[in-house]
């Protein structure tokens, strides 16, 4: 199993953020990941990127607990956060570089890596052009590049269509799909339609519990749409 999480616990303060969240996802898997502001989408992926540890509970990596060998599964994990920093004045390529080496590559090893994870997220010509003169789309590209750099079998990406226009959009959903075809991803959205278009589950999560897994189709029939599934899960009105 790629990823095993079970019973992640996380609290600030008296906020309970996560409350004994646990999932699978294997290798070929887009799972989308749903639910409304706070309810525990962000803090759930950190722990499982090893940004942030957990109360409770335990997220793995080819069954390495990422808590107690960060470093181990960071390895295979790729991580792209909401609105993920890039350095403007650079261009993709140097920029990318600085992340290789920064990851204990050697030069060689970082400009292979490199020229594979532009290829994959088909940068093409912006690869030298500064990364502030690029549109959201490419920049966009330019974060998941940085997180396929150590060629991970699991990505974690936090709103990777946002802010993007509709072709831009339709442009990223094009390379998740392909990504997913021999990896694992687990995506933050608000978009409905995104998961629709790409992902083969849909886990809704409400007050920092689990409410929903199941195929974004299935959840539709069951609901009448996946909008309405949404609505009534996380009003709580069906939670078991």
């Amino acid at each position: 199993m790629l990823l095993q999480v079970d019973g992640l616990r996380k609290t600030f303060g008296r906020r309970v953020a996560v409350d004994g969240v646990g999932f699978s996802l294997d290798v070929g898997e887009i799972v989308g990941f749903l639910g409304p502001n706070g309810a525990g989408k962000t803090t759930t992926m950190r722990m499982i990127a090893g940004y942030l540890e957990p109360d409770e509970g335990a997220a793995k990596v080819f069954n390495i607990d990422v808590a107690r060998e960060r470093r181990r599964a960071q390895e295979r994990v790729g991580y792209l956060p909401e609105g993920a920093p890039l350095y403007g004045e650079m261009t993709p390529w140097t920029f990318l570089r600085f992340v290789g080496e920064a990851r204990g590559m050697t030069r060689e090893a970082a400009r292979h890596a490199v020229r594979r994870a532009a290829q994959d997220t088909r940068l093409g010509d912006t690869i030298d052009q500064p990364i502030e003169t690029l549109s959201k789309g490419f920049r966009r590209r330019v974060g998941l590049a940085s997180a396929l750099l150590h060629d991970p079998l699991l990505l974690v990406l936090d709103e990777p269509t946002d802010g993007l226009d509709p072709n831009q959009r339709h442009s990223v959903r094009d390379l998740i799909r392909r990504l997913g075809q021999d990896r694992g991803l687990i995506i933050s959205t608000h978009s409905l339609e995104e998961v629709e278009a790409v992902c083969t589950r849909a886990i809704i999560i409400d007050q920092g519990r689990i409410v929903a897994d199941a195929a974004p189709a299935a959840l539709a029939g069951e609901h009448g749409s996946l909008e309405k599934a949404f609505e009534a899960l996380t009003r709580g009105e069906e939670r078991a």
